[in-house]
């Protein structure tokens, strides 16, 4: 049986080969000089190939379709892809959170066991084949490159990823693919993206970077997530690991009013930073405020503290009064910032939105709607947070949709 895949990033690659695997003859068309472009830069270059936490755990990972991946995710776990990639030769380390990496640091190592995955199985990998258009006619799938040849097969696996980083070759083909052939698109939305924030005093803290922090969410009011770990400021706002998981949180409220805040001392309780800064203001009884909480946080961040906190930053710290204080304590424990956006989808990690799960088959990846057609990676409507678990969405869709085709 002629089989067609149309991208080659590890959900393609992933498809492609265990389509391979079952004696079908397959044509995998990737419109980029090589594979896995996309692939090459996650994880800062590192590509962070999954997570080896339980794969029940996987589950409150994913934000959005959780179920659908249920049949995925058992089928073809963290395990699985682990013990195909070190079968073609990467060995692999586990780090912080459980996060999993080739142990040379090499994303371009994942790349190499993966073709060495396709050459064993007589994949026909054609780069530099971006495909322009798709048609289905007597029940088989008419494919028409942009250098106007066609080629025809009995089925069909669409795995051409989102929206995000356009210049690896994620830029919507799919969408308007399954469009054209009658599939349902979920608006698409950035999902793992930088946040902008409205307050002017967001460039003079530009390049501080906080570790050990709490970012809390309050969306009209009603207090929706909080994230604990390591974050930035940047000239437009706030990124780094915790934003970008508030990011996919968030998404989804996009229109409403959403305020943000940062608990700068998560470890201690209001009464207890009360007391350390009473320690502080004791030490330094003689100094100005604004020379007053040097112990306690980043140089940078004091005239924020102060001003939010409406002190004139030159009041010696004998005259600050207790309800100032208690003003500085609330502004570190709840520095407020006001949501103005987030960075554009060409900047997100993911894309969140994509063809209906409702018009899929979760245990097989095939289109409820075209006999013959699949689905894999993050053109659907999946997505979840940082540390691998998007990728492994790649591989457990990409494995249902190459041995069901």
């Amino acid at each position: 049986m002629r089989i067609g895949v149309i991208g080659g990033g590890p959900a393609g690659i992933i498809a492609a080969g265990f389509a391979g695997s079952r004696g079908n003859d397959v044509t995998l068309f990737e419109k980029n000089d090589r594979l896995g472009k996309k692939l090459f830069i996650t994880g800062k270059g590192r590509c962070n190939i999954t997570n080896a936490s339980p794969i029940e755990d996987f589950f409150q990972n994913i934000i959005t379709n959780s179920q659908f991946l249920y049949s995925g995710f058992y089928s073809f776990t963290n395990e699985d892809i682990i013990r195909l990639l070190e079968s073609y030769g990467l060995k692999v380390k586990i780090e912080r959170g459980n996060r999993v990496f080739p142990i040379s640091d090499k994303s371009s190592d994942v790349i190499k066991a993966l073709e060495r995955f396709l050459s064993a199985y007589n994949v026909n990998v054609l780069l530099n084949k971006p495909v322009k258009n798709i048609e289905y006619s007597d029940e088989k799938f008419v494919i028409k490159l942009d250098d106007n040849t066609i080629d025809i097969f009995d089925k069909l696996i669409i795995a051409t990823g989102g929206k995000s980083y356009p210049s690896t070759g994620s830029t919507g083909d799919g969408y308007n693919f399954a469009k054209k052939l009658g599939h349902q698109i979920v608006p698409l939305r950035p999902s793992l993206v930088p946040i902008e924030i409205e307050e002017n005093w967001i460039k003079d803290v530009q390049g501080l970077s906080l570790k050990n922090v709490k970012l809390i969410s309050i969306v009209e009011n009603k207090k929706i997530h909080e994230e604990f770990g390591e974050m930035i400021f940047t000239h437009y706002g706030i990124s780094g690991p915790i934003v970008l998981s508030m990011s996919n949180i968030l998404n989804k409220y996009l229109g409403k009013k959403i305020k943000l805040f940062i608990d700068l001392k998560p470890a201690l309780s209001k009464e207890k930073l009360d007391k350390r800064v009473l320690r502080d203001f004791e030490k330094f009884n003689n100094r100005q405020i604004k020379n007053g909480l040097d112990d306690l946080l980043p140089q940078k961040l004091i005239p924020i503290i102060i001003d939010v906190a409406s002190i004139n930053e030159i009041k010696p710290i004998h005259q600050i009064t207790k309800d100032e204080r208690i003003r500085i304590v609330e502004n570190i424990k709840n520095l407020p910032l006001t949501f103005k956006g987030f960075r554009p989808l060409k900047e997100a990690i993911v894309t969140s939105g994509g063809v209906s799960t409702n018009e899929i088959d979760p245990s097989t990846m095939e289109s409820k709607l075209i006999s013959g057609l699949y689905f894999c990676g993050e053109i659907i409507d999946v997505d979840g947070l940082t540390g691998g678990y998007n990728l492994q969405i790649a591989y457990s869709t990409g494995y249902l949709a190459g041995i069901n085709v």
